[in-house]
């Protein structure tokens, strides 16, 4: 097989892939799939959902009905009480650090919004990313509690909490938040946020005083609540999940769509294991005691949202003592080095696919790179270098091959003449003849097919590390992961690529695939249009490279005494 004819199948196969991606993205199921009016109306009852009438009031409560699986409880539960509404500023405490702007609501206690002060919007604008927010029609919140006999939510609704203050403010290395309750069957809940400078995970205890004469039971859980709205900058170039996912002991990393989620009744209990939020460069995520058995639970319902939770122990409190249940949760960039440290798995939320093999080690030395480089296109620069280095050999195989090829090209005419239409005698002649000069038809696609998934994994790697998010590079190239605005990347790509066409001269007879194969380097160069500069730029050195190694070897090879054109 001709190398110029692998080139175009591979290049067509990414295409068709690339399209078949979009394709789904945008004629693929709706996200949530809808249900009768009377449904929704008591799904909305149950689960304290808005609706319709009273939507922009308040935000939806955590459910602690038995029937929905989200935070279920004794059956006598059914209906707990709409919270007060978001608008009323007494219920809000304000919480400033470094690396926070955000909300708690007493009602519940719930964070109802995070704004990652390091993280700007758009690059070098004074705003911060809003990843938790409490908007009905972007709502995303971290919802916690107590279940249980004893706990803080119950049928009648949840519980107000006391504050010493209404805005705090990190000043030292950590910042304490205790959120004060008390029952009137004498059980006491202190649940306490600490805040650590420098960091997005952010402690959740809950002190437990059992001040009555019996034994009190309590089972903590936490939750994250999104709605379920199409994402907007999705494409089949910047493919962005936006969606649920989890980790158990049988599942190492697992998504699930808003869409699939109905469908999947997801309900696995687990040593450890997390629940989160995930979105392009940021995670919301609730790590429960990693020592303990936790249920990992997902529902969606009416108003479109979806929620994915943990519930932990049942924990009994004997008369007249206390117990503290904890937990943590992550509000953050995909920071792979943190998550892993964080919880098991919880790196993978940095989500690379099916070829997460080769990305990983691939992120690891870019990120070695980076460290002494200092410049993330320099990095790329570099591991291209070392790739294409790596590979050296095979090219020289490939060229070489092409080479013995072309040599091959009289004998094979004659074969086709002297066997016509017979395809069975002429292949049996062509593999004699092929055995015979030591040549693999082959030999010329292997370097193309080796280095496709390594394209295909860095494409990950710069799509999906959110290091590479605003990174600059050099002169107009200020932020690696989204396309170059003045395109001249993909350009010199696409002339790189019409070079490395010219230099391997034509083989192919099939008029209409030399026409295909000649303006392949323009159909790519309008692709690379819309891919993230750190990916052109990797492709357009690993040309230049390709060029002069293909300089190299034919040199080498008219040495030898070898047909190279």
């Amino acid at each position: 097989m001709e190398s110029q004819r692998s080139i175009l199948i591979i290049g067509l196969l990414l295409v068709s892939f690339l399209l078949w991606t979009e394709y789904n993205e945008t004629y693929g199921e709706p996200t949530v799939a809808p249900v009768q009016s009377s449904v929704q109306n008591q799904q909305t009852q149950d689960l304290g959902i808005p609706s319709a009438s009273n939507q922009n009031s308040s935000i939806p409560a955590p459910t602690i009905s038995e029937s929905t699986g989200l935070v279920p409880q004794a059956s006598d539960v059914q209906q707990p009480v709409m919270p007060e509404a978001v608008t009323n500023t007494d219920n809000i405490l304000t919480v400033e650090t470094d690396t926070f702007s955000a909300q708690i609501n007493l009602i519940g206690g719930d964070i109802i919004k995070a704004h990652l002060k390091k993280f700007p919007i758009t690059q070098g604008s004074d705003d911060s990313y809003p990843l938790l927010k409490p908007e009905d029609a972007l709502l995303h919140v971290a919802r916690s509690g107590l279940i249980g006999a004893d706990g803080t939510d119950t049928a009648q609704g949840r519980p107000r909490y006391q504050a010493q203050a209404t805005s705090y403010t990190l000043d030292g290395d950590s910042l304490m938040i205790p959120l004060t309750w008390q029952s009137d069957k004498g059980v006491k809940v202190t649940k306490t946020y600490t805040f650590n400078r420098d960091s997005h995970t952010i402690q959740l205890d809950y002190l437990v005083e059992n001040n009555k004469n019996e034994t009190a039971t309590v089972q903590q859980y936490g939750q994250l609540v999104q709605t379920t709205n199409e994402v907007e900058g999705s494409s089949m170039f910047m493919p962005i999940y936006r969606g649920t996912a989890y980790s158990t002991s049988d599942d190492r990393f697992e998504k699930l769509a808003f869409n699939d989620i109905q469908g999947e009744k997801l309900n696995k209990s687990t040593v450890g294991g997390w629940a989160a939020m995930i979105e392009h460069y940021f995670v919301a995520a609730w790590v429960p005691p990693q020592d303990q058995t936790n249920t990992i639970q997902a529902v969606t319902y009416q108003n479109n949202y979806a929620v994915i939770l943990f519930k932990g122990e049942t924990v009994a409190i004997p008369a007249n003592s206390s117990a503290t249940l904890s937990s943590q949760l992550y509000v953050g960039p995909k920071d792979q080095d943190t998550l892993a440290d964080l919880a098991e798995n919880l790196n993978y939320t940095v989500d690379y696919g099916i070829l997460w093999f080769i990305s990983d080690p691939l992120f690891a030395l870019l990120q070695w790179l980076h460290s002494f480089l200092g410049n993330w296109g320099l990095a790329i620069i570099m591991i291209t270098l070392i790739v294409k280095g790596a590979m050296y050999w095979l090219t020289k195989k490939q060229y070489e091959s092409m080479a013995k090829m072309r040599a091959l090209a009289p004998k094979i005419t004659a074969l086709n003449d002297r066997f016509g239409d017979d395809r069975q005698k002429k292949s049996q002649a062509m593999m004699e003849l092929y055995k015979k000069e030591k040549v693999n038809p082959m030999g010329g696609c292997f370097p193309v097919l080796l280095q496709m998934p390594i394209f295909l994994a860095l494409y990950w790697v710069l799509l999906e590390s959110v290091e590479l998010r605003h990174a600059d590079f050099v002169f107009w190239i200020t932020d690696l992961s989204i396309p170059d605005p003045w395109f001249v990347l993909p350009i010199l790509t696409a002339f790189s690529m019409y070079l490395l066409q010219r230099l391997q001269p034509m083989t192919i007879q099939d008029p209409l695939q030399q026409k295909l194969l000649q303006y392949m380097p323009v159909a790519m160069g309008v692709f690379f249009f819309f891919f993230p500069a750190g990916l052109v730029l990797y492709w357009l050195i690993s040309n230049l490279v390709t060029l002069t190694q293909a300089k190299i070897i034919y040199a080498s090879m008219e040495k030898r005494g070898m047909k190279v054109k």
